[in-house]
């Protein structure tokens, strides 16, 4: 049943609307997501973590939860808003609700709220921090107070949060014909969040992979004999990781090959000596126009990112690979002297919908290529 519910934000705006999901309540960054479709991986992605999403598309609910398209086991964003709620599913695939699912991850959604408006409000203010609860446990003073007492994300290292704690082999590929798939280069998977189809590709193109804790030790890596090394995408800030970043200096100086996503894009540049920076309300979307910078090629990609590269503090030995075609903001970088790369959009998450994944390939041929040398 629904239940009266709040949502406040640290500038003192405040909506009501209905809640479904978990009754209880949860604070948070706030950030809008434009894509039409693909709910059930936006909230099951841990770069969310810590925040609440507002879906700009008016409907939400109406395919339900399948068993096949989450990024991970659980939910970790704070909270969802939607205009409109589909209570009931239509879809062939669907076994659940995602009220139920929502329940069972005890989330808290709501409802009923002008989103078009709260858009607006954080494409002009920025993304803001936020309370969402229902009124039966709080009133509207306590919400704002605790949105505005949220710490926001800056500063702060999730990644280490939402790794796993023990490691684990993947070999699944996107078809079944690569569920068996086994590699005589063995790769390593930093996990600071990782999506599961970011290890479907990458077993497609490189074959098992070791997932490890996102504070796993260079040497305890070398201890496996990698041919290559991923960086995951991940939520938070990415400075305050120091012990991946110093890891990733140690990679790069013995040159084995290296590819980054999101987070590990980030990581990878501060390890290569540039700096980040929070964006105002990030990139969360699976419409954004990307650029080859070398190629020229046009490519629509899926974004998730609330802090970005500087561009203007790329050392000599970085290129600049891509950039959005929306903000001009740095979305690439390739290592002139290491067999580095990186990318901030997803390539694994098909918008275009399999143009971006020539980034697997070449990392697949930076892995054969140095394990022959």
């Amino acid at each position: 049943m629904p239940f009266p519910s709040i949502l406040a934000l640290e500038d003192g705006s405040i909506f009501y609307g209905e809640g479904f999901g978990e009754e209880k309540v949860d604070i948070g960054e706030i950030v809008f997501n434009t894509s039409m479709t693909g709910y059930q991986e936006i909230i099951t992605d841990p770069s969310y973590k810590s925040q609440v999403i507002t879906f700009t598309h008016p409907h939400i609910g109406n395919t339900g939860i399948n068993d096949e398209d989450s990024e991970s086991s659980s939910i970790h964003a704070s909270g969802i808003v939607v205009n409109k709620f589909c209570t009931e599913p239509s879809s062939w695939r669907s076994i659940k609700t995602l009220q139920d699912f929502l329940k069972e991850q005890n989330v808290i959604a709501i409802s009923g709220i002008n989103t078009r408006q709260l858009t607006s409000l954080l494409r002009d203010k920025g993304s803001m921090n936020c309370c969402i609860a229902s009124l039966s446990l709080i009133d509207e003073k306590e919400a704002l107070n605790k949105a505005k007492g949220f710490s926001g994300l800056k500063g702060l290292d999730l990644a280490k949060e939402v790794s796993i704690d023990q490691s684990y082999t993947w070999n699944k590929g996107v078809w079944p014909e690569h569920n068996t798939a086994t590699s005589s280069y063995p790769i390593v998977a930093y996990d600071f969040g990782i999506k599961q189809n970011i290890l479907r590709l990458l077993s497609d193109h490189v074959g098992e992979v070791t997932v490890v804790n996102a504070k796993t030790t260079y040497e305890d890596i070398m201890s496996l004999s990698p041919k290559g090394i991923f960086l995951s995408n991940g939520p938070g800030d990415p400075e305050p990781c120091k012990y991946a970043i110093e890891n990733i200096k140690k990679f790069l100086n013995i040159k084995i090959p290296i590819f980054g996503i999101c987070l590990g894009h980030q990581l990878l540049a501060l390890a290569g000596g540039a700096k980040t920076y929070k964006m105002k309300f990030g990139h969360h979307g699976a419409n954004h126009p990307v650029q080859d910078l070398k190629t020229k090629e046009v490519m629509i990609t899926s974004q998730n990112h609330g802090f970005a590269v500087n561009s203007e503090s790329l050392p000599k030995n970085i290129d600049a690979s891509h950039i959005s075609l929306f903000d001009q903001s740095l979305q690439g970088i390739e290592f002139n002297d290491a067999p580095a790369f990186s990318f901030q959009g997803h390539p694994e998450a098909s918008p275009g919908p399999q143009e971006i994944q020539i980034l697997f390939e070449k990392f697949s041929s930076m892995v054969e290529k140095y394990a022959k040398t």
